[in-house]
């Protein structure tokens, strides 16, 4: 049997990460096994901060809503209670752009709440 020179294959898998390392600094686009780890570290980081993202985007929410909520003389969490007891199935990123964009909707829903939260306490 022959022996297969592997030559051209490895040269094109070595293009391949260092064009993926295109546009890094100094030796992590030029040498390979240096623009390798760099591209493997970049896309580790990449996967984690995909995850992350949604946990600050959650918390700007929060962070909004409590803001909008002060005029009302409201607590984030007391009216996250006073929705979920009138029923009132919007989540934090739709309350906050309708705080933000559209205040007198926002106003309705806060007292649509706390209309519908006393009614069910004085049925108990």
């Amino acid at each position: 049997m022959p022996r297969v020179k592997t030559g051209p294959y490895t040269r094109q898998r070595r293009k391949g990460w260092k064009k993926a390392a295109r546009g890094y600094w100094g030796g992590r686009h030029r040498l390979y096994k240096t623009a390798r780890m760099a591209v493997i570290k970049s896309m580790v980081t990449a996967y984690k901060e995909r995850r992350r993202k949604k946990r600050v985007y959650r918390a700007l929410w929060i962070v909004r809503l409590s803001a909008a909520l002060k005029a009302y003389e409201l607590s984030y969490s007391k009216f996250i209670n006073l929705l979920k007891k009138a029923g009132i199935e919007l989540d934090r990123r739709m309350l906050s752009e309708l705080a933000i964009r559209y205040p007198d909707d926002f106003a309705k829903i806060v007292e649509l709440a706390r209309v519908q939260a006393g009614k069910l306490a004085a049925k108990k």
